[in-house]
């Protein structure tokens, strides 16, 4: 593409408010837009890399059996009343009763979770122990009435969620499932680059049980964590017990960090509220046992931004930038050999799938370099009179203070044998 058609730009200064770095280097770059408090739109560079986050988590979720569905956003009171949780002070509910209509059918809370919905419905479809296990998830925005929304993405009252729910006749196949989650989130986190500390915590209104939460340590978080660099350890400071540590003998830290994911142990909380049962072998009458899962893709990007940039910009990993390849054009006013010749690569790379910006703008040489700085794209190639002189290509990692100057053969051999290209 090229970056004088992107729908957005880049700006020199934000809200002196937005304090966190996801927000600075988000909005600055032009990857969202801040509507009102806790509100963003993700704009078109934000989404492609937020798409390729959901992605990764698609494949992951899809190799231990989910399936995926989209659930409502606009669920109505009789859901929230069943598991006594209408009451709770983080619901939006409707207060508009369209056409003089009856009050009660628009009585509706914006979905803030969706364990009501999906076990309401799994009753239509789970009748016996033939039906089970069963899992089923979704990514979907969620809306929470925080009070204080702050951090950017990190902390908003509108924002996307990937939940999980599985069914299970028993706890101990639930348990089962339950760590096969634990695998398949280590292996996106991984595929994502961050490094989350699997950590109990506290179950909110979720659960009454110790539920576990995703961790990765950042001086940007909220959380406080007591971890053991050495073992595994790690329990959320809410729970904290220094006795509870007993694999060895290495001293427990705090630290300031980010949750990035959550999974609970329902049991038959919900199953019971709502009449999900099953036969089981015997021809028993059983509750259903559950439990829920999730991820914030768009905490997952904030959080890839707090962890992965320098005073510059952001710095993205190479398996969710926007785009794998930054061509930049220097050209001077008394050399039109520049432009033809940065026309002619980007045609070459683009026709090869891999996906490419071409900072075709007549801009100075600072402005550009800057915004390719800001934006984070991990490879930059420029053209320009010294490297056409050269007859070389000007290469640089976005994370490298080098840069070299190389063949376009080399680009072009190397591109070819790396990820960047389309699948």
């Amino acid at each position: 593409m090229k970056q004088s058609q992107l729908f957005s730009k880049t700006s020199k200064k934000i809200s002196e408010e937005e304090t966190s770095k996801n927000a600075h280097f988000l909005l600055r770059g032009g990857f969202i837009d801040k509507s009102s408090a806790g509100v963003y739109t993700l704009l078109p560079l934000g989404l492609k890399v937020l798409e390729k986050i959901n992605k990764v988590i698609r494949e992951e979720m899809n190799a231990i059996g989910g399936e995926e569905l989209l659930l409502p956003a606009l669920i109505q009171k009789k859901y929230w009343e069943k598991a006594d949780r209408w009451a709770v002070d983080i619901i939006f509910k409707t207060s508009v009763c369209a056409n003089n209509q009856n009050k009660k059918d628009f009585e509706y809370g914006l979905g803030w979770t969706h364990e009501e919905v999906i076990t309401a419905i799994a009753t239509k479809f789970i009748n016996s122990y033939k039906d089970l296990p069963k899992s089923v998830y979704q990514i979907q925005t969620k809306f929470r009435a925080e009070a204080r929304p702050q951090a950017g993405l990190l902390r908003g009252r509108e924002f996307l969620m990937k939940d999980l729910y599985s069914f299970h006749e028993s706890q101990e196949d639930m348990s089962k499932y339950y760590e096969k989650v634990i695998i398949a989130y280590k292996k996106i986190f991984k595929r994502l680059k961050l490094k989350a500390l699997v950590t109990e915590a506290g179950g909110g209104a979720f659960t009454k049980e110790y539920t576990h939460e995703f961790q990765v340590l950042n001086p940007g978080g909220e959380d406080t964590i007591f971890y053991c660099p050495k073992c595994g350890f790690s329990q959320n400071h809410e729970i904290f017990e220094p006795e509870a540590h007993k694999k060895c003998s290495a001293e427990v830290k705090s630290a300031k960090a980010i949750e990035i994911g959550n999974i609970f142990k329902l049991g038959t909380k919900f199953s019971e509220a709502f009449g999900l049962s099953f036969l089981n072998k015997k021809g028993e009458k059983k509750p259903v046992v559950m439990a829920s899962y999730g991820i914030g893709p768009t905490r997952v990007m904030a959080t890839i931004v707090e962890e992965f940039n320098d005073k510059y910009g952001i710095i993205w990993p190479e398996t969710i930038a926007p785009f794998a390849v930054h061509l930049i054009e220097l050209k001077s006013k008394h050399n039109k050999k520049v432009k033809k010749a940065a026309e002619a690569l980007y045609k070459k790379i683009k026709s090869m799938g891999v996906e490419i910006l071409y900072d075709d703008r007549e801009m100075s040489v600072g402005e550009k370099l800057n915004d390719a700085d800001l934006i984070g794209i991990p490879n930059r190639i420029i053209i320009s009179e010294k490297t056409l002189a050269a007859e070389k290509i000007e290469f640089k990692k976005r994370d490298s203070k080098k840069s070299i100057l190389i063949s376009e053969k080399k680009i072009l051999d190397s591109l070819k044998k790396s990820n960047f290209l389309k699948s």
